[in-house]
This record gives C-alpha cells, sequence and structure tokens, in this order.
C-alpha cells in the first residue's frame, strides 16, 4: 500500500518537482548583480556639496543632495512622505520624455530609444513594487533592456533584460504564484510542500521497508 502511495503521488507532484529543482539550478548560476542589471549603471560620480550651503527651512527626518540632470537636487523624506526640491526650495517639476532618456544616458552605459510615462501599476508587471509614476525607457541593447526612471527625481528604479524576465518566470514557477510572481504565501506552494514531504518520507519508508524484506529473505 505504501508502495502504491509513493508511485502516485510521485506521479502527482512530480512536474512541480521537476520545477523547483530547474529553478533552483538557474538561480545558483545565475549572480542576481547581473540579473538586476548592475552591470548597465555607471559608477557613481563623488560630488561634494556642502549642507550649509542650503539655506532651507525643513522638517524632515532625513535629507540628502545628488545631481538630477547635472542640477543640484534635495529630496526629503518626511514621516509623511518624500518629496524633491532644488536648491532654493521649489518642489521639481517631472521630467520630460527626453530628460528621462538623458538620465538613462547619465546613469547608465546603454543608449535610450524611446520613454513612455507609466501611471498604472499592472498585476505582475517589471516595474511592481515601485512607487508611480515611472519613465519606461526601452534601450537599443541586445538584451531588450528597459531602464525604470523615477519621473520625479531622474533615479534609477529597475533594469529589466531577458535575464531577468527568465529569472522572473522561473521565480514564479518555484513559488507557484504563477501571474503576479510575488506571493509565497500562496495556497499551492504550501501545499505542494506537504505532498513533497510526504512523498520524501514514505521513500525513506519504502528504502527500510526493502532493506528489513532482504535482510529476512536471507535469514531464511
Amino acid at each position: 500500500m505504501v508502495r502504491s502511495f509513493h508511485k502516485y503521488l510521485s506521479l502527482f507532484i512530480s512536474i512541480q518537482l521537476l520545477l523547483w529543482t530547474v529553478s533552483g539550478i538557474y538561480f545558483s548560476f545565475n549572480k542576481i548583480e547581473l540579473i538586476r542589471g548592475e552591470q548597465y549603471l555607471s559608477p557613481k560620480k563623488d560630488f561634494q556639496f556642502d549642507m550649509n550651503e542650503l539655506n532651507l527651512k525643513l522638517t524632515a527626518k532625513n535629507v540628502s543632495v545628488f545631481k538630477r540632470l547635472n542640477k543640484w537636487t534635495v529630496k526629503v523624506e518626511t514621516n509623511s512622505g518624500t518629496y524633491y526640491t532644488n536648491t532654493e526650495g521649489d518642489k521639481l517639476d517631472e521630467l520630460s520624455s527626453d530628460e528621462a532618456m538623458q538620465a538613462v544616458r547619465d546613469h547608465t552605459s546603454l543608449i535610450p530609444v524611446k520613454a513612455i510615462r507609466i501611471t498604472n501599476s499592472n498585476r505582475g508587471s517589471e516595474y511592481r513594487g515601485r512607487s508611480l509614476p515611472l519613465f519606461k525607457v526601452s534601450t537599443s541593447s541586445e538584451e531588450n533592456v528597459n531602464v525604470y526612471i523615477d519621473a520625479v527625481s531622474g533615479e534609477v528604479q529597475a533594469i529589466r533584460s531577458n535575464s531577468w524576465r527568465i529569472w522572473d518566470f522561473f521565480w514564479g514557477t518555484h513559488i507557484m504564484d504563477y501571474r503576479e510572481r510575488e506571493n509565497i504565501d500562496n495556497l499551492f506552494l504550501k501545499i505542494f510542500s506537504i505532498l513533497a514531504l510526504i512523498s520524501a518520507l514514505s521513500g525513506i519508508m519504502l528504502f527500510f521497508l526493502g532493506q528489513q524484506r532482504k535482510a529476512a529473505g536471507r535469514s531464511k
């Protein structure tokens, strides 16, 4: 009975076990830094800015200064959110499509081709988890690389290539969230994990039962 149960249970979960194995192999043989596209980022320039030059009255938990399109920009983080100003305290307008493409030239080694403004969050999208609005900037790379730029700060939020898309597909099969590829707390994963454990335990049980039968046969 145990042998028959193990056989049919293993057959039922075999495809998912195969997907777990293949995805695990892919993850272990690929560096996450390359999957994230960090190889396309330009080295950060060491800008010097004296914070005492800021004559702004700010109520914030954190203030940082960086360059957006070669102009000093102030990032102000408060308990209610984050906003950006110039050094005079004026809030920044959103980038234009051309400026978003220039931000890609400034921050990466890629050549931008087209920029599209994104305002709606789509389930399972390449930019999921990022604050909107964003600019999706397509590039001339053979890896079909898209760079996602914050519409206000001009900072790179994500870089997505074919390598990342393969990773993302395997991640979805690994956690059994085939649509959004984010939820590791889903019911399918829990059920199949328990079934895989039962299959492994029944296989171990069959091994020892087989050993006992062999020992009993030799003793006759």
